[in-house]
């Protein structure tokens, strides 16, 4: 791939040809982005990250050390995908049974938050805004604002827009203390209140 003004790509990264790269996107040390993906505008991709064939990644992503982005994972807008956290693609591997054309799409919805070495089993939605704890293995879909830590990954709680915990009253409100938005908790399901 060309150098550009509009990004930056470090000398020690190898970008294949066909990758769409976004204004001021910057990709760090020993990366290895392969062809065929999508990386949006701002997002930061840190050392020693590997992003397959077919990866989408929004704007404003941030991806820190040592992750691997396979085939089949679609990250929104504002997502945080903390160090050494592992998204995998195939449900049950085996070194000798090709299974390239099982993979399973993983979806990380906008502003979602993936703790330190935190394991997302392929096939599952991470919702809007949730956070999943360092650690957690997360085995199934995450509600929106979902706080999630354990093994396997339970709810313990929701959280905010802002990363704050939410604690709903008797009538299913809550605000988040950082940026005085309001919020509804009715049947599990938490809204924003514009």
């Amino acid at each position: 791939m060309e150098k550009s003004d509009k990004f930056f790509i470090h000398e020690s990264s190898f970008v294949d040809e066909g990758v769409e790269i976004g204004v001021d996107t910057k990709i760090w040390h020993f990366c290895h982005i392969m062809s065929n993906s999508k990386i949006g505008e701002r997002c930061n991709i840190g050392q020693n990250v590997f992003v397959a064939s077919g990866v989408e990644i929004g704007n404003n992503v941030k991806i820190q050390n040592n992750v691997s982005l396979y085939t089949g994972v679609i990250c929104e807008d504002d997502v945080f995908l903390g160090p050494s956290m592992v998204l995998t693609n195939v449900i049950n591997p085996r070194s000798a049974v090709n299974r390239k054309g099982e993979y399973s799409k993983t979806i990380i919805k906008k502003g979602a938050s993936i703790g330190a070495n935190a394991t997302i089993v392929c096939g599952n939605t991470i919702g809007e805004y949730s956070f999943i704890g360092a650690g957690a293995v997360v085995t199934k879909n995450v509600e929106p604002f979902a706080l999630m830590v354990g093994n396997p990954a339970r709810q313990s709680g929701w959280i905010s827009e802002y990363g704050h915990r939410l604690n709903f009253d008797d009538f299913g409100f809550a605000i988040c203390p950082e940026s005085g938005e309001k919020y509804r908790l009715k049947n599990n399901i938490v809204t924003k209140i514009r």
